[in-house]
């Protein structure tokens, strides 16, 4: 299979059943796609596929042949210097643990890729699709407003 992941041309013989997941962390050394759930309600393996979230852990790597995959790794610039989405989540302590955090900000990537002030609801929706065992969901919308430049949704 051939797959862009992070700006770079990769070509790699894999299983049939290999999940993307496994691919980007064992194959390419990618570990910052967590896997929490292997089931995709947790949301940790998040990433974006031709410019879509996905649950990397219910895609088969041979799905994404031909594809442009982002990950985690890719966000900050190339120097390191972080992406104005982990700026805000540090900027308002939006993260705890960190495991969910990844998969919250590769949505994030995505949701203001396409809605560039995205509005409470829109805020909202996108963390449905994400667990934090931290309760770090108030200050995860406070960074998220921040980056719109909208108010938080108040109390949670």
């Amino acid at each position: 299979m051939r797959v862009t992941v992070n700006g770079a041309p990769t070509r790699s013989t894999v299983p049939v059943r290999l999940l993307l997941s496994d691919f980007l962390r064992d194959v390419l050394g990618l570990t910052g796609t967590h896997v929490g759930c292997g089931q995709g309600p947790c949301g940790s393996c998040t990433v974006l596929a031709d410019g879509d979230t996905v649950r990397s852990c219910l895609m088969l790597a041979v799905q994404a042949d031909g594809m442009e995959i982002e990950t985690i790794e890719g966000v900050a610039a190339a120097d390191g210097t972080p992406h104005r989405i982990q700026e805000a989540f540090r900027e308002h302590h939006a993260l705890q643990c960190g495991f969910c955090t990844p998969g919250i900000v590769m949505a994030t990537v995505g949701l203001l890729r396409r809605t560039p002030c995205p509005s409470a609801a829109e805020r909202a929706e996108l963390m449905e699709g994400h667990l934090c065992r931290c309760t770090g969901y108030r200050n995860i919308d406070e960074a998220l407003a921040a980056l719109s430049g909208a108010e938080p949704r108040g109390e949670h």
